[in-house]
């Protein structure tokens, strides 16, 4: 990724936006947010999830890269957003103070935000966001899996 992708950085409180679809906005989660320019987005578990989603907890939840919009049904505040390229990790997704410490203590020890443009995070920070971004593209997978092999079902698609 040779252009720095202006990423929307937030903390989710619950699994279930975007579900396996990769549509992000089905139960209305960040309403207006949605509506913002955004080249991709990572979801991290916020320190205190609901209950029954403790799990999500500081990890890396989801990413999403090169949206679309769609419009939501009435009574939405924002459109449906979906991705090309799109993983969803839910608990099983990295801890975000492992992969991007600076970023993880901006958004849970020093400001405790809710969400964030990367563009407007200092260098350090968007160079973390950029290589979360980077990283993401190589969990993709790289080619058709052959006619003898088993298809696996998988949460991620670009």
């Amino acid at each position: 990724m040779a252009e720095r992708l202006n990423t929307l950085v937030y903390k989710r409180t619950h699994t279930g936006d975007p579900e396996k679809s990769g549509i992000f906005g089905i139960q209305d989660c960040m309403g207006r947010v949605r509506r913002w320019r955004f080249d991709s987005v990572i979801g991290v578990g916020g320190k205190s999830p609901n209950r029954g989603h403790e799990d999500i907890a500081l990890k890396i939840n989801w990413i999403g890269i090169s949206p679309s919009t769609t419009k939501a049904p009435q009574g939405f505040r924002g459109p449906f957003v979906k991705f090309k390229c799109f993983v969803l990790f839910e608990e099983d997704g990295p801890d975000l103070k492992k992969f991007a410490p600076n970023l993880f203590r901006h958004i849970f020890e020093d400001q405790h935000v809710r969400l964030v443009m990367s563009r407007s995070l200092p260098c350090e920070m968007q160079e973390e966001v950029q290589n979360i971004l980077r990283w993401v593209k190589t969990l993709q997978p790289r080619k058709p899996p052959r006619v003898s092999e088993k298809k696996i079902s998988t949460k991620r698609k670009c």
